[in-house]
């Protein structure tokens, strides 16, 4: 930063902050950070209290019945509890930084997606209706929620068989994850609720309501999740032919005013002033996703430059100047992470939620005993175990789809898969195969952009996961690319709060923002050429994995779960087994 960083942009010596808000898969957290440098001053984090419900709904244990048990592949969380984000962590954020609440001119949020909020006109959650706190349709649909796949496979089959224009923008596919696709879901499956409920939600938009006061859509997700191309949703006449009473959905549930990355979606009610502390009237900028908004934190608004937001799961975005359509991509939209560049996006379903199952699952207690008397968590202990192996001295080959394929393949039906197991291999050897999986599901998104004619220049990480070293040393050797880290463990709250600043008025537009108040590069590390050649043959047998159980060849991950489903639905238990 240059000299002149501690003083405010109005040349006087009163400093004005920003408040950034990133809402994540089990948290939310609140950074305060000055417009003038963007130095990141203090933080506050708030646990949701009902984490992520995939179970039974809340309060399930008082009901007579003890509650409906949901499917598999549900995955609901409560809306207040975004709501107690505002009330504990900005707070807690704002004393941390010592500062006076009165000098904060703005605040913005960014958010999982696509997460979905069902809401009566007044932005009300239909869960807080009453009569309908016990209708799972009624809570919010997290992204990982991927019991849609029924409809979503419904809508690619549809618009493949009519050429719809819009479906090569999302690499042929749309994901279960989505707007569209859950939206379906809710109406077949509890048409009476759905009739009531006034709005389909995105969450990074229902937050900025809360604070504002406003329901404005943002133009990330409506792009990315919300199938929002050249001014337009998919048509009436397509929706009616998915289902016809679904023929307005768009019209009736999902349409409405779309504001501009960057722009101030209102100002700061006094109810959501009383809940965070902060001034009456300061803007609120328009929501954004959690990938997203990391770019212009690590300085990457530049065509070619990738970033991967490696947390329980992974999101690669990337800007580029012109529009091409690559196979297996979550979505490319026009200004969906900087105005006047194309918004790449790609992604994988599962990473950290991976390396953190078999943590719970595949380790024996001695590795859990042995990892505390070193005073070590389980991920650094098997972390420091497997880097003491040669490349492919495990023996094993993993693919990373334990909560399902987002790119390239999009199919949430897929499942893990580990070869080359025998009665010798030990919790590292997996361990190891596993991180060492989510590098291979890298490159073949890094491949799939430059095949398209979208090359990645390169490669930045942030989120959580850059904190092991081994991983961030595979990443590089896997896809042979010098990988840098941001300089910041709270990337997408930096990059709200640069956005914040944009709202506020005090930069022109985010890349002036994020000249300012973007991190510096954190560690560099750079690909090991006897290590590269080893990792390409690994790869190789990778992706004979990766397209004969993902692209047709032999369907048993799909039987299989067909065959769960309809083992969990029986009412029976088989001769013999006792209950």
């Amino acid at each position: 930063m240059d000299g002149n960083a501690g003083v405010a942009r109005n040349g006087t010596d009163q400093q004005k902050y920003v408040i950034g808000v990133d809402y994540g898969t089990l948290s939310g957290r609140a950074v305060v950070v000055r417009v003038s440098d963007g130095k990141e001053l203090g933080s506050g984090v708030f646990d949701y209290p009902h984490a992520v419900v995939t179970d039974t709904l809340p309060g399930a244990d008082k009901l007579p019945d003890g509650g409906t048990r949901l499917p598999r592949e549900w995955a609901l969380q409560v809306p207040n509890d975004y709501r107690e984000v505002l009330r504990r962590a900005v707070p807690a954020a704002v004393a941390d930084a010592g500062i006076d609440a009165a000098d904060v001119v703005g605040i913005a949020t960014d958010f999982t997606a696509c997460t979905m909020v069902p809401t009566l006109a007044d932005g009300t959650p239909l869960n807080e209706v009453p009569g309908y706190a016990d209708r799972p349709h009624a809570y919010v649909k997290l992204w990982r929620h991927h019991a849609a796949q029924p409809q979503a496979d419904r809508i690619n089959q549809l618009a493949a068989d009519r050429g719809e224009s819009w479906l090569p923008r999302y690499g042929g596919l749309i994901s279960s994850e989505w707007e569209f696709a859950k939206g379906l879901q809710l109406l077949e499956e509890d048409p009476e609720l759905y009739a009531a409920m006034d709005h389909w939600v995105e969450a990074a938009d229902w937050i900025v309501w809360q604070l504002c006061g406003e329901y404005v859509r943002n133009a990330c997700t409506a792009g990315y999740k919300g199938i929002y191309q050249d001014g337009a949703y998919p048509s009436q006449e397509f929706l009616a032919a998915l289902n016809p009473d679904f023929a307005g959905f768009v019209g009736e549930k999902v349409e409405h005013r779309i504001g501009r990355l960057g722009e101030a979606a209102g100002k700061l009610t006094a109810e959501a002033a009383a809940w965070t502390g902060l001034p009456e009237g300061i803007a609120v900028a328009v929501g954004n996703v959690d990938a997203h908004v990391t770019a212009p934190a690590a300085r990457a608004v530049d065509p070619g430059q990738l970033v991967a937001i490696m947390g329980t799961s992974t999101c690669h975005v990337m800007n580029g100047s012109e529009l091409r359509e690559v196979p297996g991509m979550c979505g490319v939209v026009d200004g969906g992470i900087v105005d006047g560049l194309w918004g790449y996006e790609a992604g994988q379903s599962g990473v950290g939620d991976i390396f953190g199952w078999f943590t719970r699952a595949g380790v024996p207690p001695e590795y859990h005993q042995a990892a505390a008397a070193a005073g070590l968590g389980i991920h650094e202990y098997l972390t420091e175990l497997a880097a003491g192996q040669a490349i492919g001295e495990h023996g094993l080959i993993a693919l990373d789809w334990h909560s399902g394929n987002r790119s390239v393949l999009v199919d949430h039906e897929l499942s893990g898969l580990v070869v080359g197991q025998t009665l010798a291999t030990k919790p590292e050897d997996t361990y190891r195969a596993l991180l060492e999986a989510t590098a291979f599901g890298t490159r073949t998104i890094v491949e799939a952009f430059r095949d398209a004619g979208v090359p990645v220049k390169e490669f930045i990480v942030a989120g959580g996961l850059l904190k092991n070293r081994l991983l961030m040393q595979i990443y590089a050797d896997v896809t042979g690319l010098q990988l840098s880290t941001i300089g910041s463990e709270q990337g997408p709250a930096l990059g709200s709060a640069i956005h914040a600043a944009v709202a506020a008025g005090e930069y022109p537009d985010i890349r002036a923002a994020a000249a300012a108040m973007g991190a510096e590069p954190g560690d560099v590390y750079v690909p090991i050429p006897e290590n590269v050649a080893a990792y390409n043959a690994l790869y190789q047998e990778y992706r004979t994995l990766h397209d004969y159980f993902g692209r047709g060849s032999n369907d048993v991950m799909h039987r299989l779960k067909a065959i769960q489903r309809d083992a969990r639905n029986s009412s029976t238990v088989p001769a013999g087994v006792f209950a």
